[in-house]
């Protein structure tokens, strides 16, 4: 308790409102489309603080909630048969990442995030959608999740290309959905186990994450709620907009 309170008296009560307005934002969008928690948590962290104190905020609260993600569909076992080389192309990757790059809290972290995510955005708006077929995912998987790993080593963000490469394998929404609660909890526990190698993720960092559970919850919650309410077309539209302008503006403003 005493490192939590530590931390965010070294925050100051501006920053620590952010981080919990980021979290329970970025849980709502989660909760609406299945994704975006981490993605949207380090664009408007990254915004006041450096890209490894921000990834180690959203240790605890994308773990549990990817976890929770990925217990809930029936189609693990098939996933993780399918998707394994994925998986461990995403682990190692982050690793040589983590070794090779880093979170150096630079300039170049910085806008080289406003690029992951603005270049996601532009994917979503602007892409049909793809079809990998099974003679591209023997050898298009590792690559594709080796890619991931090193963009998340460097960035904390852990979408490309990983969620586009599982929307163009024809999931079913319950697969997909599955799918990237797998991916997203392979990528947050290689990207924390690369925090941890650098010593950046210590018990301050952690008891900090995990006060960020309660609002990242909160909004999963107020997200299923608006999910059934809204057109979830509209509202992914929406996002993606949002998003490409705050990654426009990191990639910029570095």
């Amino acid at each position: 308790m005493d490192t939590l309170s530590a931390f965010y008296q070294n925050l100051g009560l501006a920053l620590s409102l952010l981080v919990v307005g980021t979290f329970l934002l970025a849980g709502t969008i989660k909760g609406v489309i299945g994704l975006g928690l981490p993605t949207i948590s380090m664009g408007l962290l990254g915004l006041a603080m450096a890209p490894t104190q921000a990834a180690a905020l959203l240790i605890i609260p994308a773990t549990l909630t990817n976890l929770w993600q990925l217990a809930f569909g029936g189609h693990l076992q098939a996933l993780i048969r399918r998707l394994w080389p994925l998986l461990l192309a995403i682990f190692l990757g982050t690793g040589l990442g983590t070794l090779w790059i880093g979170m150096t809290g630079g300039a170049w972290v910085v806008r080289a995030l406003g690029g992951a995510l603005l270049l996601y955005a532009l994917s979503g708006l602007l892409l049909p959608t793809l079809r990998v077929g099974a003679d591209v995912e023997s050898w298009g998987a590792p690559l594709c999740g080796l890619l991931t790993g090193l963009i998340t080593s460097a960035t904390g963000v852990f979408v490309i290309p990983a969620v586009p490469y599982l929307q163009a394998l024809g999931l079913s929404k319950d697969e997909l959905v599955q799918a990237l609660g797998l991916s997203f909890t392979v990528s947050t526990l290689a990207l924390a186990a690369g925090l941890l190698w650098r010593g950046e993720l210590g018990g301050g960092e952690l008891s900090a994450s995990l006060l960020a559970l309660a609002p990242a919850l909160l909004g999963m919650w107020l997200g299923q709620w608006l999910r059934q309410r809204i057109s979830a077309v509209l509202f992914k539209r929406v996002f993606f907009i949002g998003l490409g302008v705050l990654g426009g503006h990191l990639l910029i403003s570095g």
